[in-house]
């Protein structure tokens, strides 16, 4: 069992144990499998020694036994993902014999990201891929390039903002989001990262009001555009962060709204889509890149990769103006190495240190496993499955008598959006007498249901199965009160591509043990539900 987490830190000169870099990089690939994939990445990925999980309860190493339907949050990997990342691995092993470790890692890095822009239907000139430890990392990243576009008076407008990572209140001002970078940095959280922070402030606008009800999209849409107004009256440039899908799977603002903001002020908005979900078709992607608008992307989420893996989708006509960018934030080099930059970018990969984020890479390439996967479904089998699970989990919802389905957010039917016209993440509130379940209990819940209670929580449920974790709904009404929440059931890459059989009869056979599933931790719900009056909740922490 892995007994804990590992960050591997690796000079410019000198490596681990005073070894030469290249000699030390070979010995670190040599690591267990499981060490190498929760490394490289910040906090959220240290593995508790006792129990073998990270904080969301995924494992570095398949775990088929849990059931699992948290790609809104983290899944953990496949053993057809863990098998691509051990060949991966042997692999490098082989090419840096014959070209150096440096040579066949950078080559590797930029194959993926021809084989990521394949899987996504992106052509070759349409986007560049520039790889992160995490979607929080890629905002980052897009901050970055927008100051490089727009100038360095900026103002990040987040929409959706209570619908996003629990980062982005620090990233949207350049600010350190954890206590470390994934490059093994200790750092302040909250704090600003040298460079990147001056003259940048954040509006966020959220998605619910205080009291827990969502707002119109034409309200939405009003305040949005409303915030970008007055940011360019102020005499701001505007990084505006759209959401495109959110917590519960919602997309914000309307593309009308989008369109109206970038057509009146064309010079001083730069759009950055966050589909960190990535629950949108292939050709909603390729539309919002031919806008000119950044993507901020996962394997992740609806893939399930392991956690995390991220990557920003720059336009391809930015790849001049950018690659010829020579200011760099000096904090922004405890973040980003040079093989996060595509090869097509030489000045500005020539800015960054040379470092090898073995557990970064290794957690893309079990990705993009799962993406290949996917993809290789039938258009039609990925529509059906999803229909039919979705179809299958709302009647689950509605036949539990402690369980409400939140509605889905409207939005209009695009042929862009392929299967992802389905509703995949299915959120839902406990009723519990008169009100609804809290943060807290919520919390309480998802614990226990996960099968990893803390002490003093519920007695874990016998059949481990995670689900999305709580999402609050609006804020804290008093010191020693805890807003209301809800809960996530999501379909997956990995249940439609497990699903899928030439064999129409296996396909349909395999869909209903999913669906089975679902129902087992429902079930499980509302056994822990009896048992919840009089315990003391005992709160966690959770992000992205």
């Amino acid at each position: 069992m892995l007994k804990g987490s590992v960050r591997f830190q690796v000079s410019e000169t000198e490596g681990l144990a005073g070894l030469p870099r290249s000699a030390s990089a070979m010995a670190e690939l040599f690591a267990p499998l499981d060490l190498l994939l929760a490394a490289g990445g910040d906090t959220r990925l240290t593995i508790d020694p006792a129990s073998g999980l990270n904080e969301y309860g995924c494992r570095p190493s398949p775990c088929p036994d849990t059931l699992s339907f948290s790609s809104s949050t983290a899944t953990s990997i496949s053993a057809r993902a863990y098998d691509r990342a051990k060949a991966a691995r042997d692999a490098l092993m082989r090419s840096a014999i014959e070209v150096g470790i440096e040579a066949a890692f950078d080559a590797r890095v930029e194959a993926m990201r021809d084989e990521l822009k394949a899987h996504l239907g992106l052509a070759p000139d349409l986007a560049d891929v520039v790889f992160s430890p995490s979607g929080t990392d890629s905002q980052l990243q897009a901050l970055f390039l927008a100051r490089a576009l727009l100038g360095p008076q900026l103002v990040t407008i987040v929409v959706a903002a209570d619908q996003t990572g629990s980062g982005t209140v620090n990233t949207a001002r350049g600010c350190h989001f954890s206590v470390a970078t994934a490059n093994g940095n200790r750092v302040q959280k909250g704090e600003p990262i040298a460079g990147l922070a001056s003259d940048v402030t954040s509006v966020t606008l959220p998605l619910f009001d205080e009291a827990g009800r969502a707002r119109s999209p034409a309200a939405n849409d009003s305040t949005v555009f409303d915030a970008v107004e007055r940011a360019v009256a102020g005499g701001s440039k505007v990084l505006l962060q759209v959401m495109d899908s959110s917590k519960f799977g919602w997309r914000a603002p309307s593309d009308e709204c989008l369109e109206a903001i970038t057509a009146r002020w064309p010079d001083d908005v730069q759009v950055v889509v966050d589909a960190c979900q990535m629950r949108l078709g292939r050709p909603r992607l390729r539309k919002y890149l031919a806008h000119g608008y950044l993507l901020i992307v996962t394997g992740s989420k609806f893939f399930t990769g392991p956690p995390f893996s991220g990557a920003l989708l720059v336009p391809g006509q930015f790849a001049g103006p950018l690659n010829a960018t020579s200011a760099v934030p000096d904090g922004l080099l405890e973040y980003i190495s040079c093989s996060d930059w595509p090869q097509a970018w030489p000045l500005l990969r020539a800015r960054f240190p040379v470092r090898k984020n073995f557990g970064q890479w290794l957690r893309w390439e079990a990705a993009i496993e799962e993406i290949g996967a996917y993809y290789r479904v039938p258009d039609s089998f990925r529509k059906a499955a999803l229909k039919t699970f979705g179809q299958a989990v709302e009647h689950l919802i509605a036949a539990s008598p402690s369980l409400e389905l939140l509605p889905r957010g409207r939005r209009a039917r695009d042929v862009a959006d392929e299967e992802m016209a389905e509703r995949t993440i299915f959120s839902f509130v406990i009723r519990r007498g008169e009100g609804i379940a809290s943060l807290s209990e919520c919390r309480t819940l998802y614990r226990a249901l996960a099968g990893h209670a803390a002490a003093g929580d519920l007695k874990p449920a016998a059949q481990a199965c995670l689900i999305g974790q709580p999402v609050a709904l609006g804020v804290s009404l008093g010191r020693n009160s805890s807003p209301s929440a809800a809960l996530r059931i999501s379909a997956s890459a990995r249940l439609v591509s497990e699903a899928w059989s030439s064999d129409a009869k296996l396909a349909h056979h395999n869909l209903q043990r999913a669906i089975d599933q679902a129902a087992t931790a429902i079930a499980n719900l509302g056994s822990l539900l009896v048992d919840l009056d009089g315990l003391k909740p005992m709160d966690a922490s959770h992000g992205r």
